[in-house]
């Protein structure tokens, strides 16, 4: 493992970069439809920006809790990984509710029922207690409200994960990879109810891509790289992501690549090596996002466009991550509504893709200057400006 400089003190701006733009992307995958989901990263491959979501999220539990499992797995760096968990639980109920009374009222006041046929509402109407049942046990997840859920199970198992990585990353990396082949194998996945099946994001094949990020941000811990900066490698990753990009556009070869594949499949190779299954992140999608990554990851022009003022507002985003989350998954099931109650065009996209990123960005913007820890921050710069009161003299009686 090759050492590279030290990471600059204070909070790695491109881990704010990168989560801003999965964010934007995946409130503009969340609208169907539109026309500006043609330029999101899902289009540069198989993998797409809830894979870079994860996989950040993993690299920034290590750099956030890993210095309080340093010595072990206490109570105060588990109770705080929990603790961010039981808060990921409260915020995904409340997009829940709000994406049911989204689609209730689309119902109630537009006669909108086309809506109920989407996104795992249906059941909402046949079956209401046992849909809200598993809503609140998580065994039921709507469509584009299910993320959060398998960030909470991994958060859950991140303690163990990233103490495992603390005392071999070579360990970590075979654990998680043994549980990824075990998973796909043997179809684990956590059950649904009231329906059969499982979580669409499989939270036994995510901590995968979750472990990766965790083994990431405890090497810049370290001051060190994962992966080394090679010649070959460099190659290898940017030959990937050329050719997976022409894959996905180019007629001839979505056809006979992927008749290749049928092939593997037929020769009994098992689906999520050939396949592009998301819910158990297959390896095609794993080794676009690692390849991505890797180039994303170089020192040079990578970082200082990371440092540009013009792109504050997306790193602002991803200060902000989770609060902004859930208001994108709100305002991105009011938008699949007014599509489906008017499907419109460019003009109308346009809006609901600028209007809703412009309501998300001055959230973020409240949230950083006017919320609790801004002022925190504002009130401990005061007192450090302040000069420090005189003493006192305390004069012997006369």
């Amino acid at each position: 493992m090759r050492n590279i400089a030290l990471m600059k003190p204070g909070r790695d701006l491109r881990i704010d970069l990168f989560r801003g733009l999965a964010l934007v992307m995946i409130y503009i995958d969340h609208i169907p439809g539109n026309l500006y989901e043609n330029f999101t990263s899902r289009n540069l491959g198989f993998s797409d920006a809830a894979e870079g979501f994860v996989f950040m999220s993993g690299l920034a539990a290590a750099l956030a809790y890993g210095p309080a499992l340093a010595k072990g797995l206490s109570w105060e760096g588990t109770s705080r990984l929990w603790g961010r968990a039981w808060l990921l639980y409260l915020v995904h109920i409340l997009t829940a509710v709000w994406a049911i009374a989204i689609v209730s009222a689309a119902v109630q006041f537009w006669g909108n029922e086309a809506m109920l046929s989407k996104n795992a509402m249906k059941i909402y109407g046949t079956d209401p207690f046992g849909f809200l049942i598993g809503i609140a046990t998580l065994g039921h997840q709507l469509g584009y409200v299910n993320i959060l859920p398998m960030y909470m199970a991994l958060l859950l198992m991140a303690p163990a994960l990233i103490r495992i990585g603390q005392r071999s990353k070579l360990a970590l990396l075979a654990t998680s990879v043994g549980l990824w082949v075990a998973t796909g194998l043997f179809r684990l996945n956590l059950p649904n109810y009231p329906m059969e099946g499982g979580w669409f994001f499989n939270p036994l094949a995510w901590q995968l891509v979750f472990s990766l990020g965790i083994l990431t941000g405890l090497s810049l811990r370290q001051g060190k790289r994962l992966v080394p900066v090679k010649g070959w490698i460099i190659a290898l990753a940017a030959g990937w992501l050329a050719l997976t990009f022409v894959w996905v556009h180019n007629g001839w070869m979505l056809k006979n690549f992927g008749h290749a594949v049928w092939q593997l499949r037929q020769w009994n190779v098992p689906f999520f090596i050939a396949g592009f299954d998301k819910t158990f992140v297959s390896l095609p999608r794993l080794s676009h996002l690692l390849a991505l990554a890797y180039i994303l990851s170089l020192p040079g022009i990578i970082p200082r466009i990371a440092e540009a003022r013009v792109l504050e507002p997306i790193r602002m985003l991803g200060r902000h991550s989770l609060p902004i989350f859930a208001l994108g998954t709100v305002l991105a099931i009011a938008g699949q509504t007014v599509k489906q109650v008017h499907p419109g065009g460019f003009w109308q996209d346009t809006l609901l893709i600028f209007g809703g990123l412009a309501l998300q960005f001055a959230f973020a913007y409240g949230r950083d200057n006017f919320g609790a820890k801004a002022v925190a921050r504002r009130r401990k710069a005061r007192e450090e400006a302040e000069p420090a009161p005189a003493p006192v003299r305390l004069h012997a009686a006369e």
